[in-house]
């Protein structure tokens, strides 16, 4: 950003609504791209300023007509140029996130948390989930926020958090250390199913990679600061979920559920396995393509999978 830009506001904005007003002009004019937790520019504008004032959106909003003091626009200023200037998402640059009402820690080693599964969390997986799960897995956990939230919502179950990541398992640690969950949620370095033999889970929930290779290509800016690990899923974007629905039938009990996430893939996954009855879960605060899937339905559909 031109400083002389930044030393104009810096002298001429006082108020919270002078900067949010003014920051999410200026986001706007450089065509910012918002879809990490944030739908547009002014929740991006507001996060970071709460993130300066410490104030939740509910305050920031009561106190809207107050002014900054100098440091406390010259701390926001200087966040919002990095916005600007790096494409990189607000949560990157105030590392947390919030997911299923919980704050996260979250770096450019993990991907920043925003699966519409966690209302699907919040209503305790109904009407699906007919019993208290015991076993939890979180496959391909990231920054542990799923297999967290999981944890809260069932307290009594004891969840796995894994993923072929180390880097996103040290993240994944430092949440749960930081939640005080260290005795209910593992995390365990696992390459989809292949450290966790001859275990059961009652409940396998699944955020795994699933851009496909065009849609890799055509990403914007913001999306290249998280790690492509966690994204790419080969031409279809179905790699691991393939081997997901191969697999999960021998990790779950008998009334088991599977529910995973495939976002733009679900086209592709519909027509590549036409005649599994996919459960597609609504959403009413936004987002698709998470389906559920029954060990039974698993196991009658298994030989049509993992090609």
């Amino acid at each position: 950003m031109n400083p002389t830009i930044l030393d104009h506001a810096l002298q001429d904005l006082h108020s919270i609504d002078d900067l949010l007003r003014w920051s999410v002009s200026q986001m706007i004019a450089q065509q910012l791209y918002f879809g990490h937790g944030n739908a547009n520019a002014v929740e991006e504008a507001r996060v970071l300023l709460g993130h300066v004032t410490q104030l939740t959106p509910d305050e920031l909003l009561d106190a809207r007509h107050c002014r900054l003091t100098r440091d406390e626009k010259s701390a926001y200023l200087e966040l919002l140029k990095q916005r600007i200037e790096l494409r990189k998402p607000a949560a990157y640059l105030i590392h947390q996130a919030w997911f299923a009402g919980l704050p996260f820690y979250v770096d450019e080693r993990v991907l920043v948390p925003r699966s519409p599964m966690a209302e699907l969390i919040e209503q305790g997986f109904q009407p699906w989930l007919q019993h208290q799960p015991q076993r939890i897995l979180d496959l391909c956990t990231g920054s542990g926020c799923i297999a967290i939230a999981c944890a809260y919502a069932f307290p009594e179950a004891q969840v796995d958090a894994t993923d072929v990541s180390t880097d996103a398992l040290l993240v994944a640690e430092q949440n749960i250390a930081e939640h005080g969950l260290e005795q209910q949620v593992i995390p365990l370095a696992s390459d989809v199913f292949d450290g966790i033999q001859g275990e059961r889970y009652d409940l396998i929930v699944s955020n795994p990679p699933y851009v496909d290779a065009d849609d890799m290509a055509d990403l914007p800016d913001e999306y290249h600061h998280e790690p492509e690990l966690g994204l790419a899923a080969g031409d279809d974007g179905l790699e691991l979920v393939d081997k997901m629905l191969l697999q999960a039938a021998d990790h779950l009990t008998e009334h088991g559920l599977f529910f995973c996430e495939v976002g733009n893939s679900m086209p592709a996954l519909n027509e590549k396995y036409p005649e599994t009855p996919f459960v597609w879960v609504e959403f009413e605060r936004g987002g698709d393509g998470v389906f559920v899937l029954s060990k039974q339905q698993l196991e009658a559909h298994r030989s049509r999978y993992g090609g």
